[in-house]
Parts: structure tokens; C-alpha cells; sequence
């Protein structure tokens, strides 16, 4: 507030002489809270003089002075109440208090609010997707067995994480993690028998880190990465489609089941929205878009359901996708479900389905290595029948596939200058 030293004794004066700050704002033909902001300014001025209690300010202490006199200490009041700004949350609060316990100053420390981050997210998506190109109708093979579908089960590939040999027993970064997914899934797509359907089950953590910081989202760990987000963010959309493209020439449909994971909760929003834009004129290719963490596909009576296994492990998955699937497993003769998370292989039958947990593909990283955590590498092709339940599967490591990408697709090799 600009005002001079005759504006504010004006004011102070008719304060004075009306004996309230509403009446005296009347008189001079101004906003009540204008007059109070006025007077605040006034007394820090020294134009109410010493009376207790000016306006804007609050007693600290009395001091007994005489049997009938006092001094008076006073400070400048609190302001307004604090109020978190818009798309901030409050993430840490620091209170100083006195000796009696009583609350003398509280410091907030904010933080960007998850839901506006993820509203934002969503919303940037949207307007980014209305200018991607599509895929237009394939050609579908000559003929398939009508009753298989094939199961491609990849989980925690970690796109973006650094290994080295010396430290975690094998190499790993952005491009080997490309390359060893293209080979394994040129070599799977090869095995697997002749199927309709082929589900790309990725169950989670496709990407190693979901920022542009290399930390986890929840627990904000320093992780080991290769290389910056846009560079893994392109790797990574330009894999998913050339194995798309490698199902879509053995299967008649594709369906594509992204898995949110703890690595990458706001990555995956992203992948499943971009493929579903992306294939949206290709009627061959359909792509789970739930947000939920929890996912089901329904083959005739086979009934096959997927989660990262960071929420519900293979002790506890069975009775949440049941309850939450409740129809479609009514409806099915056979239920299976499909984890990831801890990269290791274990299978638990219950009353309710089969639940299977899987290793991955990615080498570990130097905290699974110095944690001791040694488990396998390898993906499943897995198939199920229309009316059995599952009728085959086959298992294949990183080393049994290396090379195969190149001899199996029919890209022309870059020529290089002379």
C-alpha cells in the first residue's frame, strides 16, 4: 500500500474521530478492509502513537510499571491464515514451541501434489496424441489354430538402468536392453506356435526410472541410469512397436497389457495411452488403457490376469483379482495370474487359480547384486487353449536369443557412407 504521510493521517483521523474503522472508512468513502490495511500501515509508522492495542499488532508482554501504570510490549500481528497454493501439498511441517508447549512458528515445506502431477500428465498426453501418426490396417497371416493364444510374459526390463560386469556379474544399459527385448521377442514370436490371439504381457517397471531425476517415484532411491528420459522415452516407443509389428505378422490379434509398476507409475500411463492412439486404426490390435493396477484378459473359459506383484504377491494376488474380476471369473473354467517385481520365477497354486511369478530378462543392478538377490534370467512364451487352459510354454535366456532380431525381421540394413 503507496501512501503517503498525509493520505495516512487522514485516515487516522477520521478513525479518531468516528470511533470505528467502518465508520470511518463511510466518511471517506473507501472499503472497510481498506481502511484496516491503512491504519496497520499508520501504526508501524507511529501515527496511532503508543496506546495499546494498535491495529496490526498484538501485546508480547506487560511489564508492571506503577500500582496504576504498565508498560506495554507490542509486535506485529500474525497474517492471514497460510493456504497451500494451488497443485502443492504439504509434505513436512517444522513447529517451534515455547516452553509450555504452545505453538510459536511453523515452517511448511511443499511439494508438487501426486494427483495434480498425474491430472497434468493426463491432460499433456491427451493434447500430444492428437498429433501422432497411426497405424493403419496389416495384413493378417494365412491361418491360425482359432482356439491358441500365445502369452509373450516379459517384466522388469528397466529401460534407462546401468550395470556394469565388474560390479553386478553382466552389462546393461539402454542399448543392450533394446536389443536383448528385440531379440528375445524375434526368437519367441519364431517358437511359438500359430496362435489367433498374442498377449504382449509386460508386467511393470518397463522404464528403470519415471522423471527426469534418477530416483524411485515412492522412496526417492538414487538408482543407477544410462541415460536421459527423452532418450529412454524414444527407445522405448520405438521397441514396443517393433514387437507389436513382429506379433501382429504371426497372430491375427494382438492384445497389449502395459502394467503399472513402481518404477514407472507415471510412465506407464503414458505407454498404454501412446499405443492405443497409436494402433487406434488397426482393429488387430487391442491395449488395456485401465488405470487400475490390476488387469484381465478372458480366453473362452481361460481366464488369465496380470499385476506387478509390488501391491499383492503370489500369497495374496489370488483372492484380490478373483473379488475384483468377480463376472469374468465366475464365467471361467481355468484362471491363471501373472506377477513380476522381484525377478525371480515361483508358481503357487490355491483354491481360487494358478499364480506365477517371473524372472526377467535385465541383468540386476549394483543394489539387487550387493544385496545378494541372484536370481535367473529368462521370459516365457506360455499357451493357453479356448477350452484347457494352458497347453504349452517354452522358456528362453538372453543367451539363447542374442543375435536373433537381426536374421528374424526384414528391415534392410543401413548403408553406410563411403
Amino acid at each position: 500500500m503507496n501512501l503517503t504521510t498525509e493520505q495516512l493521517e487522514e485516515r487516522v483521523a477520521a478513525y479518531k474521530l468516528h470511533g470505528s474503522q467502518r465508520l470511518a472508512a463511510q466518511a471517506l468513502g473507501i472499503g472497510k478492509s481498506t481502511m484496516g490495511d491503512s491504519l496497520k500501515v499508520a501504526a508501524e509508522r507511529g501515527l496511532l502513537g503508543t496506546d495499546p492495542v494498535l491495529p496490526g499488532y498484538a501485546i508480547k508482554s506487560i511489564a508492571s510499571k506503577t500500582a496504576d501504570g504498565a508498560w506495554v510490549k507490542q509486535t506485529k500481528a500474525a497474517g492471514e491464515q497460510y493456504a497451500t497454493p494451488a497443485g502443492l501439498a504439504i509434505k513436512a511441517r517444522s513447529v517451534l514451541a515455547d516452553a509450555d508447549g504452545r505453538v510459536l512458528l511453523t515452517w511448511n515445506k511443499e511439494s508438487k501434489d501426486a494427483q495434480q502431477q498425474q491430472v497434468a500428465f493426463a491432460a499433456m498426453v491427451d493434447a500430444l496424441k492428437e498429433e501422432l501418426p497411426r497405424v493403419t490396417m496389416m495384413l493378417p497371416p494365412a491361418s491360425v489354430e482359432e482356439d491358441l493364444l500365445n502369452q509373450f510374459v516379459v517384466t522388469d526390463s528397466h529401460f534407462g538402468m546401468l550395470a556394469h560386469r565388474e560390479e553386478t556379474g553382466a552389462d546393461y544399459d539402454l542399448k543392450l536392453a533394446e536389443q536383448l527385448l528385440l531379440d528375445w521377442f524375434a526368437a519367441a514370436v519364431e517358437g511359438a506356435p500359430q496362435a489367433h490371439t498374442a498377449v504382449l504381457a509386460q508386467l511393470g517397471d518397463l522404464l528403470h526410472h519415471d522423471s527426469l531425476e534418477s530416483v524411485t517415484p515412492a522412496h526417492r532411491h538414487v538408482l543407477d541410469a544410462d541415460s536421459r528420459l527423452h532418450k529412454v522415452v524414444r527407445v522405448v516407443i520405438r521397441t514396443l512397436r517393433r514387437v507389436i509389428d513382429m506379433l501382429l505378422q504371426k497372430h491375427k490379434h494382438v492384445h497389449v497389457v502395459m502394467a503399472s509398476g513402481n518404477h514407472d507409475p507415471a510412465s506407464s500411463v503414458w505407454v498404454r495411452e501412446l499405443l492405443a492412439t497409436i494402433y487406434e486404426n488397426e482393429p488387430r490390435v487391442t491395449v488395456d488403457t485401465s488405470p487400475m493396477l490390476y488387469y484381465a484378459y478372458k480366453w473362452g473359459d481361460t481366464l488369465l490376469m496380470y499385476h506387478h506383484g509390488h501391491k499383492r504377491g503370489i500369497n495374496n494376488v489370488d483372492a484380490t483379482l478373483a473379488g475384483m474380476f468377480r463376472e469374468m471369473f465366475g464365467a471361467s473354467k481355468y484362471a491363471f495370474a501373472h506377477v513380476g517385481h522381484l525377478h525371480s520365477d515361483e508358481g503357487r497354486k490355491s483354491a481360487l487359480m494358478y499364480v506365477e511369478r517371473h524372472e526377467t530378462l535385465a541383468a540386476p543392478d549394483a543394489y539387487a547384486a550387493g544385496g545378494g538377490w541372484l536370481s535367473g534370467r529368462s521370459a516365457k512364451v506360455i499357451t493357453y487353449s479356448r477350452r484347457f487352459g494352458e497347453v504349452g510354454r517354452s522358456t528362453l535366456r538372453p543367451e539363447m536369443v542374442a543375435g536373433r532380431y537381426q536374421a528374424a525381421n526384414d528391415n534392410t540394413p543401413a548403408v553406410e557412407a563411403a
